[in-house]
């Protein structure tokens, strides 16, 4: 039996100042645009690449995605795109997940290294050219606790488990540890056991049950001796009760890759904090990542010109992929989304 014929695809992609080197496909007509041109990129596109998740214009351009299909998101988060109108709708969207886990945990290891050896003080003594010996932490019997046992929370675990450090979890419900986590805690009980631990990693998406679940609560509770490390999303995390906790050394210190706001105010606290080690959303981004996340889109286009299942399949009311694995999920709608807007 023959391979079902390439299906005709016309592809807008947003591209928010960089663009993708796509590949000349037959039967695939490219879009590229800007936020502002988002409207008209989408007025009878089948599919949507957001390359750039810094801004789409979706939102208003929604009335003219009467044929939209699919919309994939060059990152794991997808909460930047997901609307109420996708939310109602037959439209699949996928993400990019898998592609930068293991960088992200090991931006967390080198971010936890950083604390325990307090290389910030280092750095400030050597620019001082002061001699000042002193001892570190070590990780062997430390403490984990990560926010968000998903693929990427997993990955974090894995490696800190590696090092000797215990780690259990904050998911959505309470259950028994595995090969990763010691215990899964329900968030109900994040006050009362985070402190227990000296390093708090966030690395949960951007949900409304995440929005604000390291309120000042949560983080009054922190350990005196414990940092936090937010690599999830920054409205996780109360930003405000955690630069006066920082500032206050009610807790020791924050490793910060993600904020309320991007770019960081240069007014903010944080910047200029020694106990507060500030990077611009980076942490997953490896020597090549492009590629790798344009390589699992071709991927997907090639799937859904065929009628294949899709990778990376978003539960749009959930905010995440809701499996497991990075397997293709056994259901064939991704494959054969149905054409229109709800």
């Amino acid at each position: 039996m023959s391979e079902v014929a390439p299906e005709p695809v016309v592809l807008a992609i947003m591209t928010a100042g960089s663009r993708p080197e796509i590949p000349p496909l037959d039967g695939v007509e490219l879009r590229f645009a800007e936020p502002d041109q988002t409207a008209e990129a989408l007025d009878g596109a089948d599919a949507l690449l957001v390359w750039n998740f810094n801004g789409t214009g979706l939102d208003a351009a929604w009335p003219r995605a009467g044929n939209l299909r699919w919309i994939h998101i060059n990152s794991a988060g997808v909460d930047r795109i997901i609307t109420p109108q996708i939310v109602d709708s037959k439209v699949v969207v996928t993400n990019a997940r898998g592609v930068l886990n293991e960088s992200i945990a090991e931006y967390v290891l080198a971010l936890i290294l950083a604390f325990a050896k307090d290389l910030p003080k280092t750095l400030t003594l050597q620019q001082a050219h002061t001699w000042q010996h002193r001892p570190t932490q070590r990780l062997r019997g430390t403490r984990a606790l990560v926010i968000g046992p998903g693929a990427i929370g997993r990955a974090i675990g894995a490696l800190l488990g590696r090092l000797s450090i215990a780690v259990d979890a904050v998911g959505r419900t309470d259950r028994a540890g595995d090969d990763v986590f010691g215990r899964v805690f329900a968030p109900a009980a994040l006050p009362q056991v985070v402190g227990d631990y000296d390093f708090v990693v966030v690395a949960a998406p951007l949900t409304e049950a995440t929005r604000g679940m390291i309120s000042a609560e949560v983080i009054a509770a922190m350990s005196p001796a414990a940092c936090l490390i937010n690599v999830g999303r920054g409205p996780i995390v109360d930003e405000a009760a955690l630069s006066s906790a920082v500032q206050s050394r009610a807790i020791r210190g924050a490793g910060l890759d993600v904020f309320e706001n991007e770019p960081l105010e240069a007014a903010s606290a944080l910047w200029t904090d020694a106990n507060v080690i500030v990077s611009p959303h980076m942490a997953g981004d490896f020597f090549g990542w492009e590629d790798e996340l344009l390589n699992v889109f071709l991927d997907n286009l090639d799937r859904y010109r065929h009628r294949k299942p899709l990778r990376n399949v978003v539960d749009p009311s959930l905010g995440f992929v809701p499996h497991d694995t990075d397997e293709p999920p056994t259901h064939t709608d991704a494959a054969q989304p149905t054409p229109g807007v709800s």
